[in-house]
């Protein structure tokens, strides 16, 4: 995602009473706004956030909406987290091999039309956390975003872009082309006002019969008859089982920080604390950001850290994920396999402590949001690949996902994003995918001090790292963190992906160890808030990779009102 939009409400110290401050980065401007408009009707962080993903779901529909699902890491006043798992579900009628034909993984149906499609999750992660935690009913959400899908929004260089990637997709889907492409079958043009009255229509409905609407109503009916008719497996029984689960973060340290990200099935936050831990034995306060040993250093910890994902990491519901991955003991022996200017021998997985026992139980957009009660969000939501399996069931709007893509559809075959999986992220039915999403909040004496993540399938973990290592190691506020040069490893395939600004001499350097360089212009996407200085107002940036907004405002107290009743 390269279009970025930031609102950055900081007008009055945090402890004067007559005003509250509150900050929200998005990816799009309206996105934002909607955010703002949040904040001014009484809102908290939570509210900001559901505004914003609501609105995302219109205006930048090809990455996330209701149609998907998400992660969302809130932290409360009281000090304590709230890990919401949104993650999209296999069907009941799943099975083990639905992907293969002739004993091999078929990625086409795993990537587009009705079999790639899971049982999405966002909605009922939203409906969640507004009820529990929010100021503002879910339908004035809605409704705010349903007035937008009406009116249209004009679409720019970015949207377009997108589009033209994914035009021979949805010309197989009578609906998606109908909204997404002009009457030749070809994307719509610069400038073109994309209306969306059938959105519009669904979340005016969900706003009027809350989400039962969408999981134990007509929603689900008129999903299971297009199921049967086009050879997919979602029941109205799927949608109706669906629960949003409430999940104990990761929690880790770095440096006299403490990390705190999502859970299983998201693999963000137990590779984040691993890459974190293997790199806290290195002294890279020493290493200059683009300098040949950073890199080095950090991309080999990224790569031994992959190793382990592709083996251990699953659905923490059916799969053992050892907690042992973040021991700062277990990082240490992989720190040790890391050897000055040259590229380790990699083959496989590692064993961590307890790997049988001790078990964590208990493309894409990111925006973060935060208030000065105390409230810090950090969520990322995804409908997975470019406007996700193509479908927008007829009628509704609404874009699918095909997050089936992220299960193993064959051990050892990788997905759309190169990834590898194992027994592990095999399909079951009512199984999640194990995902990259990483929402992280970091704190600093208790106390909530910088909030990242960020959008690019794999690249989001390794996007995650490097911007809490910039903001710990090198003393860069979150713009200068962002504006660093990025690159990524994940083990296999077996290359270095670096943007070129890294720089010649750092990439031949590189080279020069052993490593296998892919060169790009820009890699992902991500978001940053903070703590300004004394912790006495906000600090945020948007990715410099694409095109900001920054928008400055106060709220008013009448954002300490009590959650609604529900």
């Amino acid at each position: 995602m390269n279009r970025i939009a930031i609102l950055l409400l900081l007008v009055l110290p945090l402890g004067q009473a007559a005003k509250r401050t509150g900050a929200v980065v998005t990816v799009h401007p309206l996105a934002t706004k909607a955010a703002e408009q949040a904040f001014e009707r009484g809102g908290n962080a939570v509210d900001a956030a559901v505004a914003a993903a609501l609105t995302l779901g219109v205006v930048d529909g090809f990455n996330s909406g209701i149609g998907g699902g998400c992660f969302m890491l809130i932290r409360k006043p009281d000090g304590t987290f709230v890990a919401i798992d949104g993650r999209e579900t296999a069907p009941l009628k799943a099975s083990r091999d639905m992907f293969l034909r002739n004993d091999k993984a078929d990625p086409k149906l795993s990537r587009t039309g009705a079999l790639a499609i899971g049982v999405p999750g966002a909605l009922a992660a939203y409906d969640f956390a507004t009820r529990e935690h929010g100021n503002i009913d879910l339908a004035e959400h809605l409704g705010q975003a349903a007035t937008i899908a009406e009116e249209g929004f004009a679409l720019d260089k970015a949207y377009l872009r997108r589009l033209g990637q994914a035009v021979e997709k949805l010309r197989q889907f009578p609906d998606s082309a109908r909204i997404f492409l002009d009457p030749d079958g070809n994307a719509w043009p610069s400038g073109h006002q994309l209306k969306q009255p059938d959105l519009a229509r669904s979340y005016r409905k969900i706003a009027r019969h809350t989400a039962d609407w969408f999981y134990r109503g007509p929603f689900g009916l008129k999903t299971e008859k297009w199921m049967r008719s086009n050879g997919g497996l979602i029941t109205r029984t799927d949608l109706a089982a669906y629960k949003a689960r409430r999940r104990e973060p990761v929690r880790s340290t770095y440096r006299g920080f403490e990390i705190v990200g999502f859970p299983p099935p998201s693999s963000g936050g137990v590779h984040v604390a691993q890459i974190l831990n293997i790199l806290e034995t290195f002294d890279l306060r020493s290493m200059p950001p683009n300098s040949p040993r950073f890199v080095h250093h950090v991309a080999e910890a990224m790569r031994l850290a992959f190793a382990d994902r592709a083996h251990w990491l699953g659905d923490a519901d059916f799969a053992p994920v050892p907690r042992g991955l973040i021991s700062k003991k277990y990082a240490r022996e992989l720190a040790r396999r890391i050897r000055p200017g040259k590229v380790a021998k990699i083959e496989g997985h590692s064993i961590p402590p307890d790997a049988d026992t001790d078990l964590f139980n208990s493309h894409t957009t990111h925006f973060s949001a935060a208030d000065s009660n105390g409230w810090w969000v950090a969520c990322t939501a995804t409908v997975n690949t470019t406007f996700g399996s193509g479908v927008v069931l007829p009628g509704t709007g609404i874009v699918m996902n095909n997050e089936m893509d992220d299960f193993s559809a064959q051990p050892g075959t990788p997905n759309a994003f190169g990834l590898i999986g194992a027994e592990a992220n095999a399909v079951a039915p009512g199984k999640r995918p194990l995902s990259s999403m990483s929402p992280t909040i970091v704190l600093r004496d208790g106390k909530p001090v910088f909030t990242v993540g960020a959008a690019g399938g794999p690249t989001i973990i390794s996007q995650a790292v490097l911007t809490i290592i910039h903001f710990i190691d090198h003393d860069m506020t979150p713009a200068q963190a962002l504006g660093q040069a990025r690159f990524h490893h994940q083990w296999k395939p077996n290359r270095l992906l670096v943007e070129k600004a890294l720089g010649q001499a750092t990439i031949d350097a590189l080279r020069a160890m052993g490593q296998t360089v892919k060169v790009t212009d820009s890699l992902g996407a991500a978001q940053a808030i903070g703590l300004g200085q004394a912790g006495k107002s906000f600090t945020g940036a948007a990715d410099p990779r694409g095109r900001g907004v920054f928008g400055v405002r106060a709220f008013s107290p009448s954002s300490d009102l009590q959650p609604p009743s529900h």
